[in-house]
């Protein structure tokens, strides 16, 4: 018998706990997503939060921590080269990236990539800065229903992202174009983590709104992962929000695509209720897209106490054989100047309703001892070249 029949695991996306000795050299000094934004609040109402050890492994002002959490806490280290999206999640399942992805945040992308796609696709390329989604189509979205011309950007992440109207330009069109550019970013000197095609409808500018018809076009991991090997051995390996994306579809038995962070909660609640045998993986990323990047602080903190909520509907479903941990994969403090993300500890809390004891962990060196830990409770061997060791034996 498995120690926990389903293992429910939560990234809250770039909800960092504090710097790390080397976030000076990713030119991150006295970063703290998730501090800092308690500190601008003044307060967060996060009793479940607080109820499973948050408070207690990170002081938060006005937020005490409680006397006896629910279960066990500790910060992660990352020990991959780099702070975006890929490169934790994929450490979280046993991979240790070394190069870190290609980001064009400064310069935007080389002239011969932008030629190249536009004589492969025959449309012109207009934007080709880092900018945000939103405001990139109020500035060009005129322009590109008018010309034709593909709307391409990227931000802070290892992204090209190409934005073109679901009416005029077509969908099937604009995914058509992004697979020619995720072929063309395969290359080494232009290699990035995914490309992203950002659908909207519209006709002008102010009535412009994206829709729910993204489609990322992501690199496959560069080797087998935890969730390869849980598939592999027959196990649910279940996806909501963009894990499917981010590791290109591999070691996914089944998918949800979600709206909103809030959404990406009811997903994983309703999973919940069904008798799935196996693992559950979620992100949420609102608290990264919509509030880190854009250096908004009290929209974070208002998402932090809206998952809250959800968390306190998700707690009670929870089984004696269901294990909760919830994470992060970097860092993105909205207090911080520019707009990329932080490289931070980020926090690892664990719940289950047969634990007996509770309390912290020791800070661990790698996000790896997650998927170790998960490898482990079903029996399943780690993939040859992953990393990670286990906490399963710490979690009584």
């Amino acid at each position: 018998m498995k120690k926990y029949r389903r293992i429910i695991t939560i990234v809250l996306d770039s909800l960092g706990i504090g710097a790390m000795k080397d976030s000076p050299d990713y030119g991150d000094v006295g970063v703290d997503t998730l501090g800092h934004i308690v500190e601008v609040m003044g307060g967060l109402n996060i009793p479940n939060l607080q109820k499973l050890g948050l408070a207690n492994l990170h002081s938060l002002t006005n937020v005490p921590p409680v006397n006896s959490p629910l279960g066990y806490y500790c910060s992660l280290r990352e020990i991959s080269n780099g702070k975006d999206t890929m490169t934790g999640h994929w450490e979280l399942m046993g991979l240790r990236v070394d190069t870190p992805f290609q980001t064009f945040t400064e310069t935007g992308f080389p002239p011969e990539l932008i030629s190249e796609l536009e004589a492969r696709t025959g449309h012109r390329v207009i934007g080709n800065k880092s900018a945000s989604g939103t405001e990139i189509i109020e500035e060009l979205g005129e322009e590109h229903i008018a010309t034709g011309a593909m709307i391409v950007y990227t931000s802070a992440d290892s992204v090209l992202q190409i934005c073109c109207n679901e009416e005029t330009f077509g969908l099937q069109e604009l995914y058509r174009c992004c697979e020619i550019a995720r072929e063309l970013t395969l290359r080494d000197e232009w290699k990035v983590g995914r490309v992203i095609a950002r659908p909207f409808v519209g006709k002008k500018r102010g009535e412009f709104r994206r829709t729910s018809n993204r489609h990322d076009y992501a690199l496959k991991p560069f080797g087998s992962t935890v969730l390869n090997a849980l598939k592999d051995k027959g196990f649910d390996v279940i996806s909501v929000g963009k894990i499917k994306d981010i590791f290109d579809g591999e070691g996914i038995t089944a998918a949800y695509k979600s709206q909103s962070s809030v959404h990406g909660m009811e997903q994983t609640i309703d999973i919940a209720r069904t008798d799935f045998y196996g693992f559950c993986f979620v992100n949420l990323v609102d608290f990264d897209a919509l509030w880190g990047h854009r250096r908004n602080p009290k929209g974070y903190g208002e998402e932090i106490e809206k998952f809250d909520v959800k968390l306190g509907e998700l707690l009670p479903l929870l089984k004696n054989d269901d294990l909760l941990i919830l994470t992060a994969d970097h860092g993105n403090d909205p207090t911080y100047t520019g707009t990329d993300h932080t490289r931070e500890k980020v926090p690892f809390l664990a719940y289950s309703p047969s634990m007996t004891g509770f309390g912290p962990l020791p800070e661990q060196e790698t996000f790896a001892v997650i998927g170790a830990t998960i490898a482990d409770n079903f029996g399943v061997s780690m993939p040859k070249n992953t990393i990670g060791t286990s906490l399963l034996h710490l979690l009584q």
